[in-house]
């Protein structure tokens, strides 16, 4: 139906038990004329120019809104649907590099009745406002710029009636193990990326997660162990003054008597020679004056060359 094929609002009126209004694919710049509609249970308005959701007050019965492909920045004024099961709002023409944004007060009131929720190709970086959402069963957030799988576990973990969820063309999905940390986050969890979790590989992942848990928490076990011997030494450490501790002096080199040291060595080796009286005469003035001068002359200021200015 045509902006211009749009019936006025007496005549709409009259329509009072609609049950599905088809409004897609239009140049609608703005949602009005639907107060009649008290009874309407599926709106379709994906692909016009629609910039804010508003007066949807008086559908109190509507449970499925389509809303995709227009250019909405903020998801708000749902705040009276209380029976909305199904909300798409799909691949909205943003400004470059800002975000679909989501006012907590429409969250608060979709908590126990949204469980379909279609959020794909709309620059959004984390899930973590849209944990409220306990009811939620199927999540489609396709091609948006989830990275990191904590921000994932956020929501997986209080999510506990989901059957399926679709990442496909998030950063997230190339990370190591991406499916297994999934599968281990929700255990509701049915359909990942359009695969079917089998309970076998559940199972498997299960156990195998049972175990490097049990590994680690007997490592944890092992170094605080260890730890507490450390500590017990330490402490009986204390009782203990000091260990002996021996010095051990180093002997110093006396190169002062060099020269007569040669000397002796000399005449001890030719003791078993026969001498002369000159060499016996010799060898005593030497004898007598090493020790006149080791009594007038300091040990560490003798010269060897001044002997032969000395008299003998």
């Amino acid at each position: 139906m045509r902006p211009s094929q749009l019936l006025p609002k007496d005549d709409l009126s009259l329509c009072k038990n609609l049950n599905v209004l088809y409004l897609y694919d239009n140049q609608i710049r703005q949602i009005h004329n639907l107060d009649f509609a008290s009874n309407l249970r599926h709106l379709y308005l994906q692909n016009n120019c629609i910039t804010r959701i508003e007066n949807l007050a008086s559908l109190i019965k509507l449970q499925k809104l389509y809303l995709g492909g227009n250019y909405i920045t903020v998801v708000e004024g749902l705040e009276t649907l209380e029976e909305l099961r199904e909300l798409h709002v799909e691949s909205q023409q943003l400004p470059l590099g800002e975000k679909l944004l989501f006012d907590p007060r429409s969250l608060h009131s979709l908590v126990k009745s949204l469980s379909v929720l279609n959020i794909s190709n709309n620059n959004i970086d984390e899930l973590s406002d849209l944990a409220v959402l306990e009811s939620i069963s199927h999540l489609i957030a396709v091609d948006n710029q989830i990275h990191h799988i904590k921000d994932l576990e956020l929501v997986l973990g209080v999510w506990t009636k989901l059957c399926k969820i679709e990442l496909n063309g998030n950063p997230v999905c190339h990370k190591p193990k991406f499916r297994d940390r999934v599968i281990l986050q929700s255990k509701s969890l049915e359909f990942l990326d359009g695969k079917e979790i089998k309970e076998l590989e559940r199972q498997f992942l299960m156990n195998w997660k049972a175990s490097r848990d049990a590994r680690k928490k007997n490592r944890t076990e092992s170094m605080t162990n260890e730890h507490s011997s450390y500590s017990h030494f330490d402490d009986n450490e204390s009782e203990h003054t000091h260990f002996p501790v021996y010095y051990f002096p180093m002997t110093k080199e006396k190169q002062n008597f060099a020269v007569l040291t040669d000397v002796h060595r000399a005449a001890h080796n030719e003791e078993s020679q026969p001498t002369t009286y000159e060499e016996d005469r010799v060898t005593e003035n030497i004898s007598n004056l090493t020790l006149r001068n080791s009594q007038i002359i300091p040990e560490d200021l003798f010269e060897p060359h001044l002997l032969r200015q000395m008299p003998l």
